[in-house]
């Protein structure tokens, strides 16, 4: 079993997210890249002692940058976790 410390990176706090969380009582959590949905489900509730009731994840691809000089990059990629909560149960954000 990996360490939740590991699995679960930040809460993702953004004006769609707060809609989510009013609304359908779901988190989005920045995950490691390897994690599945098992060790995400694992890792929040060890974490911020709540009841996980469903875990969808997406691999978001990193944006395509570009600077003045012809040195082109990208931002990294990540995977996001959103985490649907039992009725109730909620993440303290501070």
């Amino acid at each position: 079993m990996k360490d939740p410390y590991t699995v679960v990176k930040t809460v993702r706090v953004t004006e769609k997210g707060s809609a989510q969380t009013e609304a359908l009582n779901q988190y989005q959590v920045v995950v490691e890249k390897h994690a599945n949905k098992i060790d995400v489900k694992r890792a929040v509730e060890q974490l911020f002692k709540v009841k996980v009731l469903r875990v969808n994840t997406l691999n978001v691809r990193g944006k395509a940058r570009r600077e003045r000089t012809v040195q082109f990059g990208r931002t990294p990629a990540w995977k996001k976790a959103i985490v649907t909560l039992k009725e109730g149960d909620k993440i303290e954000l501070a």
